[in-house]
């Protein structure tokens, strides 16, 4: 009896690691505290998706660089990043090289709370299809993934409530 998967089973595409920086903002209007966040369409049906906003670590890049650019570029916001991170959220998919050859992806996005200092959204990139600030006691609901949701509640337990 031979170990792991038939002969004839066909080869699993490579895998390929991603980096991903990101931030949940925050800031307070009188008594209540917001994030802001920001949603994609999906391309099933259209339905708008929050998420916290991220993107790609360019190369020698720090991922605290990384978040603070990246919401800079997808928020139009500027701010700055409070350690220790929120956490880290980690995930597979699958995605098409220039030869359409598929490859697996392992993608690991670390998020920072971030305090807002200044900036607007009409100077945001438009990488993404809304952006709004919600009260942080809102936030965990509206969010559309599990692990993103883990983080605002986290956020909250640092902040306190919301």
């Amino acid at each position: 009896m031979t170990r792991g998967r038939p002969a004839t089973a066909r080869p699993r595409p490579p895998v390929v690691r991603a980096f991903s920086a990101g931030g949940l903002v925050y800031r307070t209007r009188g008594d209540v505290v917001q994030v802001c966040l920001g949603a994609r369409r999906r391309a099933q049906d259209g339905a708008l998706v929050w998420s916290m906003p991220k993107g790609h670590v360019e190369p020698g890049e720090h991922m605290v660089d990384a978040a603070v650019r990246e919401v800079r570029e997808e928020t139009g916001l500027l701010a700055t990043v409070e350690l220790p991170p929120l956490g880290d959220v980690t995930y597979w998919y699958v995605e098409h090289d220039a030869d359409g050859a598929p490859r697996r992806v392992w993608k690991r996005v670390r998020f920072f709370l971030m305090r807002f200092r200044r900036g607007r959204f009409a100077d945001r990139d438009h990488e993404l299809d809304d952006v709004r600030w919600v009260p942080l006691g809102d936030a965990e609901a509206l969010v559309g993934y599990a692990s993103e949701r883990a983080l605002v509640r986290t956020a909250r337990g640092r902040l306190g409530g919301g």
